[in-house]
């Protein structure tokens, strides 16, 4: 056995699995719903892009910003956890798999099954948007749902690098919904308690300080945003995030941000992995 096989074996056993199968569907159905709901703020009335496609982009925001980490970080807590707790890890490694492969093999199986379930979404919406819409920007959209695929990539690798430190299934998914409250929720708790310390509760016409802004813009469903606004620049009126009059992040933080947490994240699941004792 080798990294394609290891590939293909945790592909296969992801896309049997139930919670993979109730999320996907859940997802689509969800996409579906807001591709038939056309609003966009009349400030982006004027905008070069189709307002449809706009409207669209703009409910999708929705599904994409709760359901794909929920999906990514679904299909991944029990990536080494799950192995460890049922012992057929030891299986795994008995064969000529080095545990980078099993790293490696993981991430990659589960992001083509998040693929999957992602462009299954997505085409529906699509193929609606074709059919109804008199005008619909599909460079556009297909930019968006790449960059979709991107972020959920992301969670995929969050949920690899925490599992490698699980030793069981039940802790793993108890760690798994703790991380999902904090990136949906408990970031903006956060922020907004160190806003209040810092600058006040509503802040200063010059708007907050830079730093918070980069500490709004690490959490990836932030950064997600920032990303989204570097390939459609029109999101700036669709789209709101903290201001400052002094400082603006550059177009490309937001994937530089998301590519960080990806890397960083199998780096410490590989490091966690590399130095366990399983057997």
């Amino acid at each position: 056995m080798s990294l394609p096989a290891v590939i293909r074996k945790d592909f296969n056993d992801s896309i049997r699995s139930g919670t993979f199968l109730a999320t996907t569907l859940l997802f689509v159905l969800v996409s579906g719903f807001w591709a038939a709901i056309q609003h966009v703020p009349l400030t982006a009335s004027n905008s070069e892009v189709p307002t449809s496609t706009l409207a669209l982009l703009n409910s999708m925001g929705q599904p994409m910003s709760f359901f794909v980490p929920l999906l990514g970080l679904g299909i991944s807590y029990a990536a080494i956890a799950g192995e460890r707790d049922s012992g057929s890890i030891k299986l795994l490694l008995s064969l000529p798999n080095s545990r980078r492969d099993v790293i490696l093999g993981k991430f990659i199986g589960r992001c083509a099954v998040l693929t999957i379930a992602i462009l299954s979404g997505y085409s529906i919406v699509a193929g609606f948007a074709l059919l109804t819409y008199e005008s619909f920007a599909a460079v556009k959209f297909a930019l968006y749902a790449i960059l979709t695929v991107f972020y959920g990539a992301v969670y995929v690798a969050i949920g690899i690098g925490f599992s490698s430190v699980m030793k069981s299934q039940y802790t793993a998914v108890i760690g798994a919904a703790s991380l999902y409250i904090l990136f949906q929720l408990g970031w903006d708790v956060v922020t907004a308690i160190l806003q209040t310390i810092t600058v006040g509760y509503i802040p200063p016409e010059s708007g907050v300080p830079p730093w918070l802004i980069l500490v709004h813009a690490l959490n990836p469903t932030a950064a997600v945003g920032y990303a989204a606004r570097a390939i459609i620049p029109t999101f700036d009126e669709l789209m709101s995030y903290p201001v400052s009059a002094s400082f603006y992040p550059p177009e490309w933080t937001g994937f530089a941000i998301l590519a960080a947490w990806l890397v960083l994240s199998l780096g410490f699941g590989y490091i966690r992995f590399q130095s366990a004792d399983i057997m």
